[in-house]
């Protein structure tokens, strides 16, 4: 398979748009590289190192490449270091056709399963009586341990390499996009209810390549749209205003504290100790100091009510 060095591609689209989609919102930096699958290139390559847009590009061609391009050496490595087994597409059309069912209330909306692949559904999507197609374009998805986002968007089989058409997509996103090219009488709606469906969709991973490579896929997608509906290039703010939603509902997380990695943060409270004054972090007792810094909880994005909240409060229920 033949990988684009999408990374060059982006930055020189623009560097700003390149910050973006490195950048980590929890943060205010970029986010890690999350593994040592790069620390052979130099100790700016650490796993918990930032990755800045000059690591990323230039100095390497094809650096960051999708699981499907990688070696197997590595795959197993990721796999037995990180548990990163990557889902074939039509697994994920599969499982994403059963969201489907269940929203819809009726099976094969978009496509009809064929042994391991799939025919899609020509004709306009009809929706249930008590639901119109902006519910369906606002309706939260999210992809957990997301990797490349294969269950948000399908631009490539994840197994062969091969692309895939706009028509025959099968992601999340791609779907509520589907929805949105059927129903959208001008291009102004249609713009409004593109960047809808990017805000509606969310994913997180450890990995930063799997999380630039996710964003960039996301990216990707908005513009091969766009290309299609309006027969032209996203402009620069455009991008930048697509990249920037990306950056903040696809994110690095550890899923187990929901912290971003590699992160340090004073606590909000810490007992100060006699060891404080004179200015050593030994407590002699063998046992952690008190005063350790801990990882920034993660921020996600809620477009609806425009502020950013805690991602663990969304599972608190707060």
């Amino acid at each position: 398979m033949e990988i684009d060095v999408i990374e060059q591609k982006i930055q020189d689209i623009s560097p700003d748009l390149m910050k973006i989609l490195l950048s980590d919102k929890t943060t205010k930096g970029y986010i890690r590289w999350g593994s040592d699958n790069y620390a052979d290139l130099g100790p700016e390559y650490q796993a918990d190192q930032e990755m800045k847009p000059e690591l990323v590009t230039g100095n390497y061609t094809a650096l960051i490449q999708p699981r499907v391009a990688k070696s197997e050496e590595e795959k197993t490595r990721r796999t037995r270091d990180k548990a990163e087994v990557f889902t074939p597409s039509w697994v994920c059309n599969k499982q994403n056709n059963l969201v489907d069912a269940a929203w819809f209330g009726r099976k094969d909306v978009f496509n009809r399963m064929e042994e391991k692949s799939w025919i899609t559904i020509a004709d306009p999507v009809s929706f249930p009586r008590d639901k119109i197609w902006k519910d369906y374009v606002d309706a939260r998805r999210m992809e957990i341990s997301c990797g490349e986002a294969p269950y948000l968007v399908s631009r490539y089989d994840t197994v062969s390499g091969d692309p895939i058409e706009i028509k025959d997509r099968i992601g999340l996103l791609d779907r509520k996009l589907r929805i949105v090219n059927e129903n959208a009488n001008t291009d102004k709606e249609w713009m409004q209810w593109t960047i809808r469906a990017f805000q509606s969709c969310y994913g997180y991973d450890y990995s930063g390549d799997n999380v630039l490579l996710a964003r960039e896929n996301l990216l990707y997608t908005f513009i091969d749209h766009m290309q299609a509906r309006m027969m032209r290039e996203p402009t620069l703010k455009e991008q930048k205003k697509v990249a920037n939603i990306v950056s903040w509902n696809i994110w690095q997380m550890n899923g187990l504290t929901m912290t971003a990695p590699f992160s340090t943060a004073e606590p909000a409270y810490k007992q100060i100790t006699i060891f404080d004054l004179f200015g050593t972090d030994d407590a002699g007792d063998g046992e952690e100091s008190e005063t350790m810094t801990d990882e920034i909880p993660c921020k996600i994005f809620d477009w609806r009510s425009n502020e950013s909240i805690e991602f663990r409060s969304m599972i608190k229920g707060d």
